[in-house]
C-alpha cells in the first residue's frame, strides 16, 4: 500500500461511512499512523439518496471526498481498496492492494441491501444503497418515461408509468412521496403530450403500517400524506417475486411495472476472517461489548451498521441509523484515546435524538422523545437536520440553493439521464 514506517501505533478504518468518518476526524490529531480503507474515494450522506434518484440534488451535492476530511493529519492516509479479508492472527488485513498490519483495526462496513435470499428478486429489482445505484435508479426512471412519451401502446405505457416499491420504512416512504411529487409538479410540464393519469405509484410493506420504527402517529399522518400525494399503500403484503416485469405478492395483489425498487431490509456487510462466533448470522453483524470491541478481541472494534451492541432498551443492537453510527464513532474516538494513555475505557451510551421522514412538500412526520408531530413544522426541521450534518460548506449551501429553487419553481433541476442502466443484454446493470 506504499505507506510510510512509523513507530507510532497504527489505527486502520475500514469504511468511509457516518462511523468511520465520525472516528477518522476525532483521530486525524492524534499520536497514531491513521488508514482509512473505503473501495470509493468519497463518503456518501445516504439519507438523501433518494433525491438524486428523484432528479432533486446532484450526485456532488451528497459526496464528499474522504482525503478532504482527513488532510489535516500530517499522520493520516487514505488507500481506496476493497478488502477481502483480515488475518486476526498476524494482524493483517488483505485487499485488493496489498496488505497492511493493524495495531487496532476498526471494522465500519456499514450495511448492504437484504433481499432474504430470494436471488430472482436480487437479481431484478432496483436498490438504492449508493450513489451509482442512485444514478441508475434516475436514468432508468427517466428513460421509461421516454419510452412512455413514444409508445402508441396503452398497457405498455402503463406498465412504464408504473412504480412499485418494497417496504414503507423511510427509505420506502421518501422516494414514494419523491416520485409522486415528480408526476404532480414536475413532469407534466416536461411532457405536455402525455396523459399523466396513468401513472401510478405502488408502496407495499409487509407490516400493518408504514414507518414500523416509528410511532403509530407518525405512521398515520405519514400515510395520509401520501395518499393526498396519490401514492397507493398495500399494508400487510409481501412480495413474493420480481420476474418478467411481474411483481407477484402473497395476496391477490399483482403489478406489473418497468420499474421495481426494492427498499424493504438491509442486513451488514461482514469481512472474512473474523471468528463465526463474533457474527450474528441472520443479521450479518458483529456483536460487540459496551466500548465496541468486537467479541472474542481486543483490538479490533466494530462500529455503526455493522455492529450490534446489546442493551436493556436495545436488545438486538441500536437503529440502523445514521446516529448511533455517528455516536459510536465519536465515542470510540474517546476511548481510543484514554487507552493510549493508560487509561480505562468509558461504556457507551446512545442519545436518542428522534428519528424523522419526509414524504414531500411542506410534508415531514418527527418523533423527539415525547414529542409527535407532522407537517410544516417537522419538515422545516427535517430540512434543518440533514443540512446541518452534510459533510461541507459547498455541500450545504449547494444543497440548500436547490431545495430554495425546487420549492419556489415547483422544478427538480437535475433531470438527467446521464448514465446507462442497461447493459448489454438489456438487463438492470448492478453496481
Amino acid at each position: 500500500m506504499n505507506l510510510p514506517f512509523t513507530n507510532l501505533p497504527r489505527l486502520v478504518i475500514i469504511g468511509g461511512g457516518f462511523a468511520g468518518v465520525a472516528l477518522a476526524r476525532k483521530m486525524i490529531k492524534e499520536d497514531v499512523q491513521l488508514v482509512l480503507l473505503d473501495r470509493h474515494n468519497y463518503h456518501t450522506f445516504q439519507p438523501l439518496l433518494y433525491q438524486v434518484s428523484t432528479s432533486s440534488l446532484e450526485p456532488d451535492s451528497i459526496a464528499y471526498p474522504l482525503r478532504k476530511i482527513i488532510k489535516r493529519g500530517k499522520n493520516s492516509f487514505f488507500r481506496m481498496a476493497e478488502v477481502a479479508s483480515i488475518d486476526t492472527e498476524n494482524q493483517k488485513i488483505l485487499t485488493n492492494i496489498g496488505s497492511v498490519s493493524y495495531d487496532y483495526l476498526v471494522i465500519a462496513t456499514g450495511a448492504k441491501t437484504n433481499f432474504f435470499g430470494n436471488t430472482t428478486i436480487e437479481n431484478n429489482a432496483m436498490r438504492m444503497k449508493n450513489l451509482p445505484q442512485a444514478l441508475n435508479l434516475r436514468s432508468l426512471m427517466l428513460e421509461n418515461l421516454e419510452q412512455a412519451v413514444i409508445t402508441t401502446d396503452p398497457e405498455k405505457r402503463k406498465e412504464l408509468l408504473s412504480f412499485v416499491l418494497a417496504g414503507a420504512g423511510p427509505t420506502g416512504v421518501e422516494l414514494a412521496g419523491g416520485i409522486a411529487e415528480l408526476k404532480l409538479n414536475v413532469l407534466p410540464k416536461d411532457y405536455p403530450d402525455m396523459d399523466f393519469s396513468d401513472m401510478e405509484i405502488h408502496l407495499i410493506e409487509g407490516a400493518s403500517r408504514v414507518l414500523p420504527p416509528m410511532s403509530k402517529n407518525a405512521s398515520k399522518k405519514a400515510a395520509g400524506f401520501l395518499k393526498k400525494l396519490g401514492v397507493h399503500i398495500h399494508l400487510d403484503t409481501q412480495v413474493k417475486n420480481y420476474e418478467n416485469n411481474w411483481v407477484t405478492t402473497n395476496t391477490d395483489l399483482s403489478i406489473k411495472t418497468a420499474t421495481f425498487i426494492w427498499s424493504a431490509g438491509v442486513t451488514g456487510a461482514p469481512l472474512s476472517g473474523i471468528t463465526a462466533e463474533s457474527l450474528i448470522p441472520k443479521a450479518n453483524r458483529y456483536k460487540v461489548n459496551e466500548f465496541s470491541q468486537v467479541e472474542g478481541y481486543d483490538t479490533i472494534f466494530a462500529i455503526g451498521d455493522i455492529s450490534v451492541m446489546e442493551t436493556k432498551r436495545f436488545p438486538k443492537g441500536h437503529p440502523m441509523v445514521a446516529q448511533p453510527a455517528i455516536q459510536q464513532g465519536k465515542h470510540l474516538a474517546k476511548n481510543l484515546k484514554r487507552h493510549l494513555r493508560g487509561k480505562s475505557m468509558i461504556p457507551f451510551k446512545y442519545f436518542d435524538k428522534g428519528s424523522m421522514a419526509t414524504i414531500g412538500r411542506n410534508k415531514a412526520v418527527v418523533d423527539i422523545g415525547k414529542f409527535k408531530f407532522g407537517g410544516f413544522f417537522a419538515w422545516f426541521i427535517w430540512m434543518f437536520i440533514h443540512l446541518w450534518f452534510l459533510v461541507g460548506f459547498r455541500n450545504r449551501f449547494v444543497t440548500f440553493f436547490n431545495w430554495v429553487y425546487n420549492y419556489i419553481n415547483y422544478d427538480k433541476a437535475a433531470r438527467l439521464i446521464v448514465r446507462p442502466f442497461k447493459n448489454d443484454n438489456g438487463s438492470v446493470e448492478r453496481v
